[in-house]
């Protein structure tokens, strides 16, 4: 591999080709690295912001002490790491379905992996985000039935662009109503998005949640000249 492009590791998997790279890139001249699953990209590092606000603006709708999270989908780190830098949280699990994708951050071949696994605050869990919605057992595996402050999700590019299709019915009123039983009074679930607000999935969210509100997340695309969007649903159980 030449030093502007390296295939850090490649896995076939039951949803698909996994790969993880690193790229140097020429105009910044700092490393870039994608997860990508088949052809479609999953995360890269060149584009955070959004992933970031999902932490902070999800957390800010909470003023209590002593939060405990839940972030679906654990990708490069980016919002689980922003959860970690919120002084009021107390404990963090996070689970992803790709059992790789957790060792890329224990091995420390991504860039926020040290950081992760040696925060003792923090959990790395396999496991399947949409059949733990499910589950009563709920997301936390050394605890079930355990309740949350917020659950934040960064998995599929949208509430109807999906990565397969059983995911679908999370995005559905019935759904999101198991996910809520989940959290907390009060509690928040936070959503990221690819596409921008749609208005039908806005409704469906209004049925179940006391507020909701669509934030859009403006950044430089890849030229680094124009500006792109993605959109991060909030919303609050009464």
């Amino acid at each position: 591999m030449s030093r502007s492009f390296e295939e850090l590791d490649f896995r076939p998997t039951p949803m698909g080709a996994l790969s993880l790279r690193r790229r140097r890139s020429p105009s910044s001249g700092i490393d870039v690295y994608e997860i990508k699953l088949g052809d479609e990209y999953l995360m890269s590092s060149q584009f955070t912001a959004a992933e970031i606000e999902l932490a902070r603006l999800g957390l800010a709708a909470l003023t209590r002490a002593d939060l405990d999270v839940v972030v679906g989908g654990l990708g490069l780190g980016y919002t689980a790491q922003a959860v970690l830098e919120h002084s009021s949280v107390r404990s963090l699990v996070v689970v992803d379905a790709l059992p790789e994708v957790i060792e890329w951050h224990e091995q420390g071949l991504l860039p926020l992996g040290r950081q992760l696994t040696g925060d003792p605050r923090c959990r790395l869990v396999h496991g399947d985000f949409f059949a733990m919605t499910q589950s009563t057992d709920g997301y936390d595996p050394q605890t079930p039935r355990r309740r949350f402050d917020a659950l934040l999700v960064d998995i599929d590019h949208s509430p109807t662009k999906l990565l397969h299709p059983r995911h679908a019915a999370l995005y559905a009123r019935e759904g999101l109503s198991r996910l809520a039983e989940h959290l907390h009074p009060g509690g928040v679930f936070a959503l990221w998005s690819n596409d921008p607000p749609d208005e039908a999935f806005e409704r469906v969210l209004k049925d179940v949640f006391a507020t909701t509100v669509a934030h859009v997340v403006t950044f430089d695309d890849l030229a680094g000249e124009h500006i792109a969007t993605n959109t991060v649903y909030v919303a609050q159980k009464a």
